[in-house]
């Protein structure tokens, strides 16, 4: 239908590879922040506790906000934070693995709950210094916040985001709370102190450390666990598990082609900064654009064949975005994707995925809630 294609409401779906990366790198191109809702004819449909919550955090900010809070993060997931990181995710990896060969020693197993949900909250959560006992409620949480997040949400999820919303910021306004009574040696507490140097409200710089640690533990979960279980479910085909094995150089590229084939958000959204014209089309002012990842990734005149799955493509996505809100997490996900698989391909030669995917249903941030696997 083309690059850029009318939707049924004030805004438009962008399609091809290189007219969604336009939309992602280019300066005209804002996030949906509160300014921009405020100016809606039905700004109403804006004020739902958890959009209005969401509106607030990094992947929502424009500059110069957006900038401050990313530049104060620093680079977080750099080569040298990812090497300090890879031993506690190697460990978390193997410990959930013990469990799973556990289960498979009885017959099937759902790989979900078991690993991919697991990991993820592990990773992160020793890197924050969130309790492991609060890990399942994280979880729960998060599960139903992002609802809010959802295209065209209706009012009964929003209703169940809005309840976890209230409950995310009460446990993480907490989490600062506590750090700042204890201080450690961890990432927490240095934000701490940096936006201690920067903001002297410190009632502000609390609600600001809140945001940024919420956004980065939700943004951290339910992508991850997506990719995780997307990986075992497309590589596990008993061909490509086998020449995975012998040729274990490749687990990079299979991670990056379970990226492009099945990215695990499908729709992300940006504004006209002004009247301009994308692809031949014009854009008004303040329109929606709707970037597809998925139609962009399987664009044909970017990655030939596209419904085929191939390992040894060398390809490219736009999984991650692109920008100044590229995916902080990128390194970390691929770390805990690539450790994750060479795991089980050393532990399961015969691995197998017993019962498809099912999915919650959603449009943009995707969720696997179960795959079955066996021996």
């Amino acid at each position: 239908m083309g690059d850029v294609v009318r939707a049924p409401w004030n805004g438009y779906f962008v399609t091809g590879f290189d007219t969604c990366s336009q939309v992602l790198r280019g300066r005209n191109w804002l996030a949906p922040d509160l300014a921009w809702q405020e100016r809606q004819d039905d700004s109403k449909q804006w004020d739902a506790v958890a959009t209005r919550e969401m509106t607030t955090t990094l992947a929502r900010l424009n500059a110069p906000e957006h900038t401050c809070q990313r530049r104060s993060l620093g680079n977080l997931f750099d080569r040298s934070t990812i090497e300090r990181l890879a031993p506690d995710v190697e460990r978390d990896t193997d410990r959930l693995l013990d469990e799973l060969a556990e289960k498979l020693r009885w017959g099937e197993a759902d790989f979900v709950s078991t690993v991919s949900e697991q990991l993820p909250v592990s990773t992160v959560g020793s890197w924050l210094g969130i309790p492991p006992e609060d890990y399942p409620h994280i979880l729960e949480i998060t599960h139903n916040q992002v609802f809010a997040q959802e295209l065209l949400p209706a009012k009964s999820q929003l209703a169940v985001s809005a309840e976890a919303t209230l409950a995310l910021r009460a446990y993480f306004t907490e989490l600062v709370a506590r750090r700042r009574a204890e201080p450690r040696h961890d990432v927490l507490t240095g934000w701490i102190h940096t936006w201690d140097a920067m903001e002297p409200d410190r009632e502000k710089a609390d609600e600001i450390l809140y945001r940024l640690t919420m956004f980065v533990t939700i943004a951290s979960l339910e992508t991850t666990a997506t990719l995780l279980t997307s990986m075992v479910h497309l590589l596990t085909e008993p061909t490509r598990w086998a020449w995975l094995r012998q040729y274990p150089e490749h687990i990079d590229a299979a991670v990056d082609e379970v990226l492009r084939y099945d990215p695990p958000i499908h729709i992300n959204t940006r504004i006209a900064a002004e009247d301009t014209v994308l692809a031949g089309v014009p854009i008004k002012k303040d329109s929606m654009i709707h970037v597809l990842y998925g139609a962009a990734n399987h664009d044909p005149r970017r990655n030939p064949d596209p419904a085929g799955f191939d390992i040894l493509r060398g390809g490219s996505h736009l999984t991650f975005g692109g920008g100044v809100h590229y995916c902080l997490g990128a390194a970390l996900a691929k770390l805990e994707a690539r450790t994750l698989l060479a795991r089980m391909l050393d532990r399961f030669p015969t691995l197998r995925t017993v019962t498809p995917p099912q999915y919650a249903p959603r449009m943009v941030f995707r969720r696997i809630t179960s795959l079955g696997v066996a021996l």
